[in-house]
């Protein structure tokens, strides 16, 4: 066999092996998906509480009663959430089974001027959507909200009781104290970044909730609260999220007033909102945290949304930005760092050493 063809064979024996290492991975995070979703999640609070234990630690508070606390508030704020989101999902459900004929009534009227035959499609289109299926279906996995934050808060917790070992392990595990402070330099690049970008764009949604929450309630439209709620959920989903949130508000005010005026105005406030904020405040206050070019965020939403459902949408942006700035200091993948990246700058500072491949 000549060395050519040694070598061919050599790159597809490496090429067919990375397709079932590729196939076994998806075959795991789909199985697992549950747990790695709360792990997932889990990881994301700590990185969040423990710049506050940290601020804490600053100011003479000891570590243990800092911890306590952080874990005391980690554990009412989560129960405090899912208790939230079911209560509004339960909510929703009861007030869509009563709106769902008068909406399908509304639309089918609607449909009139546009001829007998697609009026007939439209009819029969919604007479085959199960409304209120659906709206069981969404309470259902709601309730699942409360077991998987038991579990995240179990992760957490363990995650606490082994944060002052973290750096000791990355040092033994590399073997080098230099290599080990680009270990967790990357690591605290990632969390900083993350952190940075969940809190503005909580800041962001509230507002943007507390906006359609204002408009609802000035039309004296019933789910004003849980409309809202859905806002601020759904705006951590990029792209897309803010959109499925104003076809909500438009839905929930044509189901419930059937005049499509009303609806067309209060439908154009909140699409407005969105639109507003979306577009100015949101890149305005985020600026350069991300680095991500929108193919990269439309290529994560796509690949986690089909893995893991709608959680995964939740997490495409923080896995993204993680999975750029680990890429970003191993050479042989910083191209893929550099083709997700926002103007081929994976960084936004000059690079620390990177680590060898």
């Amino acid at each position: 066999m000549s060395a050519n063809d040694s070598q061919l064979s050599e790159r597809l024996q490496t090429g067919f092996l990375g397709v079932i290492a590729f196939a076994l991975i998806l075959f795991l995070l789909t199985q697992a998906r549950f747990i790695l979703i709360c792990l997932a999640f889990a990881i994301i609070i700590f990185s969040l509480t423990s710049e506050a234990i940290s601020a804490f630690a600053r100011l003479k508070v000891p570590n243990w009663l800092a911890t306590t606390l952080a874990l005391i508030a980690i554990a009412i704020g989560l129960l405090w959430a899912a208790t939230t989101v079911v209560a509004q999902v339960n909510e929703v459900v009861t007030t869509s089974i009563l709106y769902a004929d008068r909406a399908q009534a509304t639309l089918a009227n609607l449909s009139q001027r546009w001829g007998p035959r697609v009026q007939e499609s439209i009819v029969t289109f919604l007479g085959s959507i199960d409304f209120a299926g659906w709206a069981r279906s969404a309470a259902s996995q709601a309730s699942n909200l409360i077991s998987g934050s038991v579990l995240v808060l179990t992760f957490v917790g363990f995650m606490f009781a082994e944060r002052i070992w973290f750096p000791i392990k990355i040092e033994r595990l590399t073997g080098n104290p230099a290599r080990a402070g680009e270990v967790l330099r990357i690591i605290y690049s990632i969390m900083s970044r993350v952190n940075r970008y969940l809190v503005v764009k909580a800041a962001i949604s509230f507002v943007t909730a507390g906006l359609i929450w204002g408009i609802f309630r000035g039309a004296g439209l019933e789910l004003s609260g849980a409309v809202a709620t859905f806002t601020f959920i759904l705006n951590f989903i990029p792209t897309i999220g803010s959109i499925i949130a104003a076809v909500i508000a438009i839905a929930v005010v044509l189901a419930q007033t059937g005049d499509p005026t009303t609806t067309l105005m209060i439908g154009s406030a909140c699409t407005a909102v969105h639109f507003v904020i979306g577009n100015i405040f949101d890149p305005m206050l985020l600026g350069q945290t991300l680095r991500l070019s929108s193919f990269g965020i439309v290529l994560s939403l796509a690949f986690w949304g089909a893995i893991w459902g709608i959680a995964g949408t939740f997490l495409a942006v923080p896995i993204m930005v993680a999975l750029m700035i680990v890429c970003a200091h191993i050479p042989w993948l910083r191209p893929l760092a550099i083709m997700i990246s926002h103007e081929g700058l994976p960084e936004q500072e000059p690079p620390h050493a990177r680590l060898r491949g």
